[in-house]
């Protein structure tokens, strides 16, 4: 029953057309969960830690059709974002960005380098880190799960309660929970 509210909340909120994102000068989406650092990952993950929080990285681009429709369509849900606001230490990499970035192995590099240190090849690409990383691990080896592209409402919010259950640490796989989790809201 408590899935069926919540598909039903996300669906309501939805057709109401909740806040979006703004565009920073940057023209990337702001969300007001998002943390203005000083992109030292490992200084983010002591803060999320702190925080009890996950360290959420979120790597973006201007103009990205699949960033605008996350921001405007899934990340404003009321639910998701109370979710990311409460669960969550998001920080924003742009994927042609100049700001320096310190990986958690001590390796500082521009954004648009760090991501292709990574890999990240599509937009929006969301990296979800562990409570402890190696200080000989980049962020891209060390993430528990990625998510990358647009996905719905459901697909998003499951992925949040997964890492956050730190469902990667059992034997059912992402997809299986997901596809549990559907169900139990079609009840």
């Amino acid at each position: 029953m408590k899935h069926f509210i919540l598909a039903a909340a996300m669906t309501v909120a939805g057709a109401m057309g909740a806040d979006a994102a703004t565009l920073g000068d940057d023209g990337l989406h702001k969300a007001p969960w998002m943390r203005d650092t000083f992109k030292d990952l490992r200084d983010d993950l002591a803060e999320a830690n702190a925080e009890d929080k996950r360290l959420m990285i979120i790597v973006e681009q201007r103009g990205c059709i699949y960033c605008k429709k996350m921001h405007e369509e899934v990340f404003p849900v009321p639910a998701i974002a109370e979710y990311i606001e409460e669960n969550y230490f998001v920080v924003q990499i742009n994927m042609f960005g100049d700001v320096e970035v310190t990986d958690f192995d001590g390796t500082a590099l521009p954004e648009k380098d760090m991501v292709k240190r990574w890999g990240a090849l599509f937009t929006p690409m969301i990296l979800f880190m562990p409570e402890e990383v190696t200080d000989d691990a980049s962020a891209g080896k060390a993430a528990v799960a990625t998510m990358p592209g647009a996905f719905g409402e459901h697909t998003t919010f499951n992925m949040l309660n997964w890492v956050v259950e730190k469902g990667y640490e059992g034997d059912e796989p992402f997809q299986k929970y997901h596809a549990r989790k559907l169900a139990e809201q079609q009840k």
